[in-house]
């Protein structure tokens, strides 16, 4: 082998030492380095990095949400009847070490792990309330504690849970008919409630309203009434003293208005003496009696 060639073959074992001593860690990674199978650097940080090579190795894992969508749980409920719950977990790494060394940095070890977890926790949340409570209840709340719960018992393989989320419940097809049937029944209780107080308040306000009604008609024929009564007493005071300066004026004006009421209509017939007193003011204009 000449110089030159042995040169090279040198020039390439340096820079794969080089290259095998260099690494890059991004901000989407959590990366650890390990010696003979021990970790000695846990959670190396963000950048480019060196190690000793053939001797220290590089693991690396995805530091992104993660999500965990197994198939449906049959969860017994308080009642002991089953649902079919589906659910999923979102989670990421926050201590690479404890991940390291909870599941030897396997995602499917974890999500084994964490299955097992969040089925314990769907039992536990789920067995302490009923079927009606579980479809038709508040879920706000179960879900915070589910989250809460799951987030405390999952420490120890070093991740986080950013959200646990229960994404359908369904009926085995024998319960859901009666559930169904439970509930429609309770709504129409409360909606036959809800009208029996409408009918109540109704007819009260209506009642009322006919009471004032009668009050304020009552009153309107009262004052109607008394202005009416004083209207008459005025005008007959009026009448009497405008007939009083002249009596014969006034008789005249009586018989021109019975006058006029009898002969209204030219079928009328009246039989009476034509020297009657009826006839007074058409005999004469004086008002006496032709002989």
């Amino acid at each position: 082998m000449n110089r030159s060639n042995l040169i090279l073959i040198l020039s390439a074992l340096i820079i794969a030492v080089i290259a095998n001593s260099i690494y890059i860690v991004n901000e989407k990674e959590k990366a650890l380095v390990t010696q003979f199978g021990e970790v000695i650097k846990p959670d190396v940080d963000v950048g480019i990095h060196f190690k000793v090579p053939l001797i220290q190795s590089v693991r690396k894992f995805d530091a992104r949400l993660q999500s965990l969508d197994e198939e449906p749980n049959r969860i017994l409920t308080v009642e002991s009847k089953y649902l079919l719950v589906d659910s999923f977990v979102k989670y990421k790494i926050v201590d690479v070490l404890t991940f390291y060394k909870a599941t030897t940095g396997s995602f499917l070890t974890l999500n084994n792990l964490l299955g097992q977890r969040t089925e314990f926790e769907l039992k536990n949340q789920f067995g302490q309330r009923t079927v009606t409570e579980l479809v038709s209840g508040e879920r706000d709340e179960m879900m915070s504690s589910m989250t809460n719960n799951l987030g405390s018992s999952v420490a120890d393989l070093g991740i986080e849970i950013i959200d646990f989320r229960v994404k359908r419940i369904d009926l085995p097809s024998e319960l859901s008919s009666s559930v169904f049937e439970r509930m429609r029944t309770e709504r129409n209780r409360l909606a036959e409630e809800l009208r029996s107080e409408g009918k109540e308040l109704s007819n009260e306000i209506r009642s009322k309203a006919d009471k004032q009604k009668v009050i304020i008609l009552a009153e309107a024929y009262k004052q109607a009434e008394q202005i009416r009564g004083e209207g008459d007493a005025k005008a007959a005071a009026i009448y009497a003293n405008a007939f009083s300066k002249d009596p014969e004026f006034y008789e005249f004006t009586r018989s021109i208005k019975g006058y006029t009421s009898t002969f209204q209509n030219k079928a009328d017939v009246l039989l009476i003496d034509p020297k009657s007193d009826y006839f007074k003011y058409l005999n004469k204009s004086d008002g006496t009696q032709k002989p």
